[in-house]
């Protein structure tokens, strides 16, 4: 498990490669997640300036009040999907933390704030299976009307294919007009960078990604890691496209967490290098 010196050190390495927007830090119950004890420490240390936006999640008001202490640039309210994993995961209905979204949205607005909503398990359930698309809309229709900043569409189990991503990429823009959306996608199924460049293809601008590939829901079984930033960038360097992230830093740095971790690390590019040489 990471210290929070060791969490400062990740940060201002992936800031040093060039990211400019991080989610640094969770503000939820420590004693449930112990992996993410230390968020105000955190966010003490973390390099300021450099045009770098801070992100901090949190599930009640209790932890955005926390986060606005800690000085974060923006909050993300996870809203799950299906009832059974947002009891499992955060102790509450999906009709509950929708009402809980409601007044963590107004009161970051009145702070100053954006608040951005990310729906988890939009594109399926580890126990409830498939998740309705109209569902999807719904929970997007009720971030609109609390004036999200953005809505993020999160395959949080790695389930989900292309086809899914153009489907709930319509229904989400009709349910939220004017709405920027993010896309959150797991390799589990070796389906999540087929998504993100799906999601491109759409039109989305930002996708959620870790360096090295590590990570994974302490609430889902066999859970895997994020799509890894290094992977993710190589094909979309490759594609042409300007992200201002320095690729090979980023590998680097996966490995030097993999090292600390003493895990093999997930991504690919670390091992093979980019093309051309």
């Amino acid at each position: 498990m990471l210290t929070p010196d060791d969490k400062i050190a990740f940060i201002a390495r992936c800031v040093g490669a060039g990211t400019r927007r991080i989610e640094a830090v969770s503000f939820v119950n420590p004693e449930r997640v112990p992996q993410m004890a230390g968020a105000e420490e955190v966010m003490a240390g973390v390099p300021r300036g450099e045009g770098v936006s801070y992100s901090g999640l949190v599930l009640n008001r209790r932890g955005l009040d926390r986060a606005l202490d800690a000085r974060v640039d923006e909050v993300n309210v996870v809203v799950p999907a299906s009832d059974t994993f947002s009891a499992r995961n955060q102790g509450a209905t999906v009709a509950e933390m929708l009402d809980a979204w409601d007044g963590i949205a107004a009161a970051a607005a009145e702070a100053g704030v954006p608040a951005t909503m990310t729906i988890a398990v939009a594109f399926g359930c580890p126990f409830e299976g498939e998740v309705p698309p109209e569902r999807i809309a719904n929970i997007a229709r009720r971030a609109h009307a609390a004036s999200a900043s953005e809505i993020a569409l999160a395959d949080t189990i790695g389930v989900g294919i292309p086809t899914q991503v153009r489907d709930l990429t319509r229904r989400a823009r009709e349910a939220a007009p004017g709405i920027p959306l993010r896309f959150h996608f797991h390799n589990t199924r070796n389906t999540g960078y087929a998504n993100a460049l799906t999601a491109i293809d759409e039109g989305v601008t930002v996708l959620d990604a870790a360096a090295g590939g590590f990570g994974g829901c302490p609430f889902a079984p066999a859970a895997t890691g994020n799509i890894a930033t290094e992977d993710l960038l190589y094909a979309l360097h490759r594609a042409g496209a300007e992200t201002g992230i320095d690729m090979e830093q980023v590998a680097r740095t996966g490995t030097w967490l993999g090292d600390l971790l003493g895990e093999p690390v997930p991504a690919l590019l670390g091992r093979a290098g980019g093309f051309p040489a």
